[in-house]
């Protein structure tokens, strides 16, 4: 815990003169009833449990006073709180790959129906897009918070060839940022060369000032691939780009790391997931990379990606927490002691 106004604490070495006092004045009540006729009479008035009793009240009101003065000095504390996210797209690759059943089903609908779940636990103002990507890739469905209309997207996709996980990337950006001039285009054109540096090409999009990766953050993609890049823009150059505007990419490998031939329907492909390029695109863009072999795990990866971007901790003020423990302590002590003594303190 830090304190934005630490000097107020000095004000807590007032309590232990304010505990002196306390004891001075039971002393002096003590004199006092050495009048009494008989000391013994009063002390077997008051009794044991009246004798304990009498100090919770200002024990209370101590405590109270406490956590007034911690309080003024404005504690601060990483805290879990609700995440201001607001867009969230979801890359979902559609390559003749994802039919594969190694995970059941198989790839495809393993990741529709974790999809789907994921949405439906999100919470209504979350608005979510679908991005739906193979050779090329396309918009299934734009930013919305119909949870129906996002189902309906999922279930509608169809399979195709190739693996363009760059350009699922820059339609995912160009979705969240509609009017910066993001173009699948300006990421491949044929006269720039492998590995120039994509500032140079940026020249075209509207200007923008680059922020620290991971720092925008009112929205976010989730990527999901069976598959290394076969086609299309360079997936690192493109989550430069969402670097560069605080964008995370999470991305979700399913399927087989070290590759297999997989046939369907009379003919057959060589599939193999690049998890160092998915870790590099999560990495670059300070978010997190997951590995779904089964169903079930790609079940767990959207459960935990959902707890991420709905909640986030953060360093927060928690002064009016220790202000409501002083009043709850402040009208618990006044309450007891009128009810016990007829008399606040």
């Amino acid at each position: 815990m830090t304190f934005l106004w630490p000097q107020f604490l000095w004000l807590l070495a007032a309590l232990p003169l304010l505990i002196l006092l306390y004891l001075w004045l039971l002393r002096r009540k003590k004199k006092l009833a050495v009048r009494y006729a008989s000391l013994s009479i009063v002390r077997e008035a008051m009794g044991a449990g009246q004798s304990i009793r009498r100090h919770i009240p200002p024990l209370l009101f101590l405590l109270a006073m406490a956590a007034m003065l911690v309080a003024a000095a404005r504690p601060m504390a990483v805290v879990v709180l609700p995440s201001n996210q607001q867009t969230i797209i979801l890359a979902m690759d559609v390559s003749g790959s994802m039919r594969a059943a190694d995970v059941q089903p198989n790839r495809l609908v393993a990741a529709q129906e974790a999809a789907k779940s994921f949405i439906k636990d999100l919470p209504r103002s979350v608005k979510v897009g679908i991005v739906a990507f193979a050779g090329s890739a396309q918009v299934a469905q734009l930013p919305t918070t119909n949870h129906e209309d996002l189902v309906t997207a999922i279930d509608s996709f169809q399979l195709q060839r190739a693996t363009a996980t760059g350009n699922a990337i820059v339609v995912s950006l160009a979705t969240l940022f509609p009017d910066a001039g993001i173009d699948v285009e300006q990421f491949s054109a044929p006269s720039r060369q492998r590995g120039m540096p994509i500032d140079q090409n940026e020249k075209k999009l509207k200007e923008f000032t680059p922020v620290a990766p991971g720092s925008f953050t009112s929205a976010a993609i989730i990527m999901l691939t069976d598959g290394q890049r076969t086609t299309g823009v360079d997936p690192l150059d493109a989550a430069k780009a969402a670097a560069d505007r605080g964008v995370r990419i999470y991305t979700v490998g399913v399927g087989t790391v070290d590759g297999e031939t997989i046939g369907f329907e009379g003919w057959s492909m060589r599939v193999r997931l690049d998890e160092d390029t998915l870790k590099a695109i999560a990495n670059k863009t300070n978010a997190e990379y997951f590995y779904a072999g089964t169903a079930n795990d790609l079940k767990k990866v959207y459960e935990t990606l959902s707890s991420k971007l709905t909640v986030e901790k953060k360093e927060t003020e928690i002064s009016a927490l220790f202000a409501m423990c002083a009043a709850v302590l402040t009208l618990l002590s006044a309450g007891l002691s009128l009810l016990w003594f007829n008399r606040i303190l």
